[in-house]
């Protein structure tokens, strides 16, 4: 159903918020009774108080997923009863998916328009697809000595701390949860304190499910949580999703406890490179003002690198600044909307600092650079720079913001020297007319995902996600993902 602008304003301020951690089945306030605000960064108005979970809080969650997980209830259910519970779930979250898309919107100041026709019906999509492929994956009969019998099975790694990121916050949450729950983990989320209302809300709606105490849990609160969860001698396996430097401390507490698993999704710096025969330099320019102002430019996908080849540099930037301006940020619950606020104000200074770190290294403002509806919230205009060498700040670093950097190049060579001069390797794109240099230029890229003549498209969830480098290990989505919640084990009998 389509709502209007002011439908979704009066369905906002009816909405009912809760605040406290869930555990053990239940929601209750942190154990020292310690809370945070949670503020729209759309107008600053306060939305609700959270549970600050602590060291108590952690372990209470970790000892509930361990004694529900050891007691086989989901770990040993029958694999069509657990996917029936998975089915139920995932139709709880479509039938509150107003209620969800709200909470994201308000949350994390994203365009109404977005989440409710794409992260939160993906994030049920998400649990429903692992929920459809629990009894469809099966183990291996070895070749063996004829006296022996070898089984290969895999069995759930145990307790799962998913330490989710704040830019798509029940989409995320929901990559790690899916297949952990699939594979027959307990799961504890720790979402991120800027934006923890959906994953609070979802942790009722699974047990409203089936799902029993103890496998789905959520610990709102700070950075101290995940490093508690990533120190944990009793947790088996951290996903995270956030920052390369973070997702390095959370390798580096795992080390410290019991080398636990760590699978992390990190940071990006894509490039997207527009070849001299790109085939439609007006498509290419709308999919590279999406790749880039889309959410915000609060992506780690991003196409925040355009790399363009100086025949058609001229072209390509008349028909960008063009499809730039059908994005500017305005009410995150106006359906129009194509970009909603920064999720906070660290985030939001951040970007306008790198900004100014453009322009005092001699990149060329194109447009864009500045805050929008300051007296109102945390708005950033589109924004866009030609830069003269690929070494600028600005070019290297992750902003994680509506800032394009625009490079020049002058063949294929300098372009894929270009693009794969970073320490990141999650996404990239090539635009070109030659199918063979479509699959040489996209084979040379070093990234997980490339896309050739388009840009973030087709992300289903047949399609492992991922990156090389320090962009992380491990992929979500696709039944690779189940490999990240599950041991191999062999079973070798004698006959």
């Amino acid at each position: 159903m389509t709502r209007s602008h002011s439908e979704w304003k009066q369905l906002a301020a009816e909405l009912k918020i809760e605040g406290r951690a869930f555990i053990a089945g239940e929601y209750q306030d942190a154990a020292d009774g310690k809370r945070f605000d949670c503020v729209n960064p759309a107008n600053g108005l306060k939305l609700a108080d959270i549970a600050h979970c602590g060291e108590k809080d952690v372990e209470t969650a970790v000892k509930a997923a361990r004694r529900a997980f050891e007691s086989g209830i989901w770990s040993e259910l029958a694999p069509v009863k657990r996917a029936a519970i998975l089915k139920r779930f995932a139709a709880l979250i479509r039938e509150h998916a107003d209620e969800l898309s709200l909470l994201e919107t308000l949350d994390a100041g994203k365009p109404i328009g977005d989440t409710s026709s794409v992260d939160v019906p993906n994030a049920a999509y998400c649990v429903e697809w692992f929920a459809e492929a629990i009894d469809k994956i099966g183990g291996e009969v070895a070749p063996a000595d004829p006296k022996l019998l070898g089984l290969i099975t895999r069995e759930p790694v145990g307790v799962v701390a998913a330490v989710v990121p704040w830019n798509f916050p029940i989409l995320m949450a929901s990559w790690k949860f899916g297949p952990a729950l699939a594979a027959g983990n307990a799961v504890i989320v720790k979402p991120s304190e800027k934006s923890p209302l959906t994953a609070i809300r979802v942790a009722g709606l699974a047990k409203q499910a089936g799902i029993p105490d103890g496998i789905f849990q959520v610990l709102p609160g700070a950075g101290d949580v995940g490093k508690l969860l990533a120190l944990h001698m009793d947790v088996d396996c951290v996903a995270f999703t956030g920052s390369t430097a973070v997702g390095k401390l959370i390798a580096g507490y795992a080390a410290q406890s019991n080398l636990k698993r760590v699978w992390l999704e990190l940071g990006g710096k894509s490039p997207n490179i527009i070849l001299a025969d790109c085939p439609d330099i007006e498509r290419a320019a709308n999919a590279a003002a999406g790749a880039i102002y889309y959410n915000m430019g609060e992506m780690c996908t991003a196409g925040s690198r355009v790399l363009v080849h100086r025949d058609v540099k001229a072209r390509f930037l008349e028909a960008f600044k063009k499809a730039a301006e059908t994005y500017y940020p305005g009410d995150p619950l106006d359906p129009a909307t194509s970009m909603g606020a920064i999720v906070d104000g660290i985030q939001h200074r951040k970007v306008l600092g790198y900004i100014d770190k453009g322009l005092s290294e001699g990149a060329k403002l194109l447009f864009g650079g500045k805050a929008a509806h300051a007296d109102v919230g945390l708005f950033i205009e589109p924004t866009a720079f030609d830069c003269p060498r690929p070494d600028l700040t600005i070019c290297r670093e992750e902003i994680f913001g509506p800032v394009l950097s625009i490079i020049t190049f002058d063949d294929v060579e300098d372009a894929i020297r270009i693009a794969n001069d970073t320490e990141y390797g999650l996404g990239a794109a090539v635009w070109t007319a030659d199918v063979s240099t479509a699959h040489k230029v996209s084979r040379r890229l070093r990234a997980g995902t490339v896309w050739v003549n388009c840009y973030e498209e087709g992300n289903d969830m047949n399609f492992p996600f991922g990156g090389f480098k320090q962009s992380g290990n491990g992929r979500d989505k696709s039944l690779h993902a189940l490999e990240k919640y599950t041991e191999l084990k062999s079973t070798l009998i004698k006959l």
